[in-house]
This record gives structure tokens, sequence and C-alpha cells, in this order.
């Protein structure tokens, strides 16, 4: 690896590592004459000496900005330890070291980081050699003292950041090397959606396109003591066994490979519980020439275009008997007409037993409403399935409307893809599923949301199974009487919210800063914590200590207890309450939330929605969710309010954030102005003024959709007529319009 004083860095680099935007750096080069020349690179995007500008940035009070995941980032794309499948083993190398790591105590990997260059080299090669054998590709672990800068930054990273969010790094790094499209991680409410669709507590559960491992972790919390995994793609292989080996319970056998599912099944003889999948869309290339006559299609040769349907009828091979599969699918999959004849198959066997639409923004592709598939595979002698079970979740953004209609404001903001209220979803889903699955020919649609439709009714000459088409055709069961006073009731308080937003937006105690915009001092939150003025908490990633390290205790408080809520960052975009799952923490360790702390997102989407909140009394109490920062403010120091609203600003978050469409916060990196306690305060009453205008925006907008989607089904479903006093005042305006009115016609 070069020598870290030849290593050159961008500007857009230089602003990760200060904590700053880069306007800031392009500003910084204007004004400072020792700012420092490039080293390297072309006059429009030139590079810098990475210890030259350090020193600079030390002299200025900005090297501490640089969190220990950024520090990895940048120390790996310096280096000659990269990646591929080399003899050097590349990534491969450091995912197995960064297992290693997660089981040590943040003591030993101190002690690690401060060894020398050649003595940390071989003591990383011994850690990562004990635990080969875990990992596709694992083997002849080399490293060389050359490779210490990189060493040193991933022990660091594990110890402060956990196994989790160094794995991120180093697949993020393999997969933009390898060129590597369409690996996305599946989103942490839907993982666990689709493992709790899984009737029982299935034992054996394979994912055939595993990606990072996402829905084989949310088995796993289900109970799974058995996790089979295979991928295309090394690296997300690697990556999807060193994470459930690090967040799976002891004792779970582990085993994942890398290669094509559908050419080179390696798991031929493998007859699981259960089968989850999130598989690649639209592929033609899936193997439809080689495979023509595999035993797999039982329900016929899937067409070129449907490589869907292909991975429908694999996942189907692999369960026993009565074994239940749940696939995440394009809505495509359910009409396309060249899989009309496998799925009218699917449906005729009673191995489709339902499909779940879920809203625009569940996942990958978010401009897409996605679908689950719950399929099982027929027993021989079994009872014959008369019906297919059709839910339509897309309706949760107008249930929410409705609750917020009855219990008041509670929205902080919000976009289409950043505020779907997962607890909605995955309780329509469950609820009409397990009611389905416990007795099919009693179960009793829910117009609008559920309804089995018979088997004979399905096998027409499209065989649709799309569920909005299905679901619809049951809303002329709503009763007239009902439907109408709903409409009123949303309609009453649409005006409301109106009243209460025109009061919000009549607040105007705020004036121009003058000339020019106004410049103060500022700090890092990390500056803040270390000077005491307030603490940075996060949850506990799975594997971030050693197995049995019990020095985690937070002085803040934290908690064990499942019946606590989660606040997740959906929750905070869309400014409802705590509705995560405690599943998906460790309730012995996550942070336990107070009154007057400021939550953060970790991830910020394009998609928009709120970044901040300050917690309030009705909230406290709930714990901690992943990708979630805290701030717990010394209230003698810092208010509440003054600090979410400049935490949460635009340009904060940009200049503390990496990547692109997707952004990762550093929360040590964002920056706080230097006020006043008592200056605070008045930022901080207009900052609240500002949530509460967003509230008040938000639940007005979801109240004007919710009015305007009933009052337009009602009219279309029969159920609701025009008023006659509406029609005849619309009639004596058009009779009394003279020769010279703005007549249409």
């Amino acid at each position: 690896m070069p020598q870290q004083s030849s290593a050159q860095v961008t500007a857009a680099e230089i602003s990760r590592i200060a904590g700053v935007t880069r306007a800031t750096v392009s500003n910084w080069r204007r004004r400072y004459d020792d700012f420092p020349e490039p080293s390297g690179g072309a006059e429009s995007s030139p590079l810098y000496d990475l210890e030259t500008v350090r020193t600079w940035l030390a002299s200025r009070g900005y090297a501490s900005a640089a969190s220990p995941a950024e520090e990895l980032r940048t120390t790996l794309r310096l280096s000659s330890h990269g990646t591929g499948d080399g003899e050097d083993g590349g990534t491969a190398d450091l995912l197995l070291l960064v297992l290693a790591a997660a089981r040590r105590t943040p003591d030993q990997l101190t002690a690690a980081a401060r060894l020398p260059d050649p003595e940390l080299a071989v003591r990383a090669e011994r850690d990562a050699a004990g635990v080969a054998d875990a990992v596709p590709g694992g083997g002849g672990v080399r490293f060389a003292g050359t490779d210490a800068a990189v060493l040193r930054a991933l022990y660091v990273c594990v110890r402060d950041e956990g196994g989790q969010a160094t794995l991120g790094v180093l697949a993020e790094r393999e997969l933009e090397d390898s060129a590597a499209s369409g690996a996305y991680r599946t989103p942490a409410p839907l993982a666990d959606l689709l493992a709790r669709l899984l009737p029982g507590a299935p034992a054996r559960v394979l994912d055939p396109a595993c990606g990072s491992g996402a829905l084989l972790e949310a088995a796993a919390r289900r109970g799974a003591a058995e996790l089979y995994g295979q991928d295309v793609l090394p690296v997300q292989a690697r990556r999807s066994a060193v994470s459930l080996l690090l967040t799976a319970p002891p004792g779970t056998t582990v085993s994942v490979r890398a290669a094509d599912s559908l050419r080179a099944d390696a798991f031929p003889d493998l007859t699981a519980d259960a089968v989850l999948c999130n598989p690649p869309f639209g592929d033609r290339d899936w193997g439809y020439d080689e495979l023509a006559y595999d035993p797999r299609w039982a329900y016929g040769v899937p067409a070129r275009a449907e490589s869907e349907l292909a991975w429908v009828q694999h996942s189907l091979a692999h369960l026993t008997p009565g074994g239940h599969a749940a696939l995440l699918l394009p809505p495509a999959t359910a009409g396309r007409a060249s899989g009309r004849r496998v799925r009218a198959e699917l449906v005729r066997s009673g191995a489709l037993r339902a499909v779940v639409a879920l809203p625009v923004g569940a996942s990958v592709p978010f401009h897409i409403g996605l679908q689950i598939w719950i399929l099982q595979r027929p027993e021989p002698g079994g009872g014959e399935r008369k019906s297919v079970l059709f839910v339509d979740t897309a309706e949760s953004s107008a249930a929410d409307a409705r609750t917020d209609a009855r219990t008041g404001p509670r929205t902080r903001g919000g976009s289409r893809s950043a505020s779907l209220d997962w607890a909605r979803i995955t309780g329509q889903a469950l609820d009409a599923w397990h009611a389905f699955a416990a007795d099919p020919d009693a179960f009793e649609d829910e117009p609008g949301v559920a309804r089995a439709v018979d088997v004979v009714d399905l096998l027409d000459e499209t065989v649709d199974l799309t569920p909005t088409r299905l679901v619809r055709a049951s809303r002329a069961d709503v009763d007239p009487a009902k439907l109408a006073a709903e409409a009123d009731a949303t309609r009453r308080n649409l005006v409301k919210a109106a009243k209460s937003l025109g009061r919000a937006a009549g607040y105007d105690d705020w004036d121009a800063a003058g000339g020019s915009a106004r410049e103060w001092r500022t700090a890092t939150a990390a500056d803040l914590a270390r000077g005491g003025a307030l603490t940075l908490l996060r949850t506990t990633p799975e594997g971030a200590r050693g197995r049995g390290d019990d020095d985690g205790a937070d002085k803040g408080g934290r908690g064990a207890g499942a019946a606590r809520p989660v606040f997740t960052g959906s929750d905070i975009s869309r400014g409802s309450g705590p509705t995560g799952d405690p599943a998906t923490v460790r309730t012995d360790t996550a942070p336990v939330i107070a009154a007057g702390d400021v939550l953060v997102r970790a991830v910020a989407s394009g998609g928009g929605g709120a970044m901040a909140l300050v917690v309030g009394e009705a909230e406290a109490g709930a714990l901690l969710g992943p990708h979630v920062h805290l701030f717990r403010p010394d209230p003698a120091r810092l208010d509440a309010w003054f600090l979410a609203g400049f935490l949460g600003a635009e340009d904060n978050i940009a200049g503390a954030s990496t990547g692109s469409t997707v952004l990762n916060v550093s929360p040590g990196r964002l920056r706080v102005p230097l006020l006043p306690l008592e200056e605070q305060r008045r930022y901080g009453e207009a900052f609240r003024r500002v949530h509460e205008l967003r509230a008040e925006a938000g639940r007005a907008t979801r109240l004007a959709e919710e009015t305007a989607r009933l009052l337009s089904g009602g009219l279309t479903g029969g159920q609701l007529l025009p008023s006659a006093r509406e029609t005849a005042a619309g009639a004596t305006a058009v009779r009394g319009r003279g020769p010279g009115s703005d007549s249409p016609h």
C-alpha cells in the first residue's frame, strides 16, 4: 500500500473528512493562501496530498470530524489491498477480519489498532484465518505491513460503529469496483413482514437470492435455527455470511454459497421448511435456453421474459410438502400475458395462497408498487384449495389519515417513499393472511382491503392476479350509510385542520437578517459531546461487542422489555409516534428515549421527510431503533428545539453525509452554532413554530386526499349520490348566465 504521505484525496473527500459542505472547501481554496496546493489530478478535479490536508485541517480545528466509517472509506480508496478475487483475496480477507474483530471486546480492538504495522498485519491475518471456513471464498488470508492503515481503520470502525456498519463500507466498495447493479438491501420493515408471513416458526429457511442477508436475518429473529443462502455476487454472499454470523443467535447454522441459484443450485438436495426471496427483476438472461427441461418447472416452463416465475418454481421445489414461501415480486408478474399458463397452474394446483399489494415506495424500485406472493407446496393427498387471498395495503396512507382525523395531529411532515406506515401495512397483511390461513372457507372479506377469490373465478383468459383489481371488486358491498358518515366525519376534520393550518401559517415573528446572511461560529456534535453539552447515543449493532461483553450499559438508561415500542427513521420522517417492532433491536441494550431528546434519521433518501424531531412526554420510554441517532442535550447549555432545527437542516445533513441517492449521516460531523442559551431559545421557539406548520400542513394534506378518495369512491361505487341541492343550484347558475358570460360552449 502507498505510504500515507503520497496519498491523494479529492475536494469531496476533504469535505467529508472536515465535516463541511463541498462549497465550504471551495471557499477555503479561494480565501486562504495557505490552503494546500493540488498535488495531482486535473484543473477541474484536483487532488491533494492527504497528510498535508490533515495538517491544515488540524490547525483550524477540523481534524476530528471524520467518522470511523468515513476514515475506512478513504483509506480503502487509497489502499492497494483493494477488491476482487485475486490471490490476495481483496475484500474477502477484510470481510473475514470484520467477523473476527466483532468477536473481540472494545479494549482488545483498541490494543490491536495500536500495534506496529508488521505486528498488526500478523495479528489481523491470524484473526481472519480463524474464521475463514465460515465465509465463501475465505481461504488463504494474506496481509502485509503495507496494509496496516486499512487494518487499523477497520478495527476502529468495528469498535466504534459495529460490524454491520463496517460490512456496509466494504460491500459498497466492492460493488462499486465490480460495476454490479441491482444489489439493494431489502428494507428492514419489509423483510420483517415477509418473515412474519411464514406460518408457525420454520426451523430451516432458504433464501436463494440472499443479497446482504436481510431476509435471513429477519427469519433468525423469528426463531429459524438453520439459515441457507445463495447469491450470484460473491461480495453479497460473503457479506451475507458475515452479517448472519454476527446477528444470528448462538448455535444457529449458517451456510451461504456464491453461485447462480437457477443455473448452479448450491443446495440441490435441500428441502426447507420455508423460503424467503427478493429475486432480481426483469432478467432475460436467467437460463431459459439451457434450463428448458429442468425438473423444477412442475407448473410449466417459464417464458424468457418470466424470470420471476422461474424463481417462484425454484422456491417451491426446495420446500417440504406443506412448506411456505414468501417472495417479493414486481406487479407485472401478476398479469403479464407470457406468464398466464404458469400462473393458471399455480392457482389450479393450490400452490398460490395469497398475493399482497404493497404501496409505492416500499422497496427498490421505489416508483412501482411491489407484491408479496405467498406460496405453499401442495401435500400429497392434501385437501382441495378453493380460493386465493388478495390483500391491498396501498390504501395505508388513507387509513392513516382516518386515524389522524380521530386522534389529532401527529405528523411532522413526510413524503410518499419515506412516510409509509409499516405498522399499519404489516397489520393489514398479517391480520388478513392469518384469518385466511386458519379457515379459508370462513374468511370474511374486508371491503377495499382483503378478499378471498374463488379459484374458478381466477382461471379466465388472462389469469390476472393483481390484488388492486380483485379487491376493488368487493367495494360494492360497502354500506352506503356507513360510507356517507365516514366521508362527512373526514370532511369536518379537514375543515378543522384547514383552520389549524391557517393559524400555524399566521405566525410571522421573524425579520430579515440585514444586508447579508448571518454568520456564526459552529462546533461539531462530536466536539459538543466531548465537552459534555450533549450525549450521543445509538442502538448497539449486533456483533458490535464480543460475546458476553457486558460493559455497554449507558448512563442515559437502557431498558429491557419487548413491550416497549421502537422509534424508527420512518417514524421521524412521518412524524408519528414510535411504531417499530422490538424484534428489530436488542431490547436489553437499546437506549430508552427520554423527553427532550433529539432524534435524527441516520439515512436520508431523495424522498425527503423530516430529518429530526424533539421527543415529547407522550413518546418518552420508547426504545431507540436502528438507523436513528439520539442526541441528548444538557438543558442548561443547549435548547432541544434549537438543536433539532440546526441538526436537521438540509445543508447540515448534506455536509455530514456520504452517498448520492441515499445519504448516510455521520452524527458527529453535524454542526451546531455556538450561541448563548437565551438566543438558542428564541431560535428554538421559531423552529417549534415551523414544526407546527409542517405538522398541520401534512395532516390537512392527508385529510384532503382521504376526503376526495371517499367521495370519489362513493360516487363511482354507487354508495353516494350527488346532492339535489347542489344540482339545482348549479342549474340555476347556468341559466343565469347572459350572452356575455364565460360559457364553456
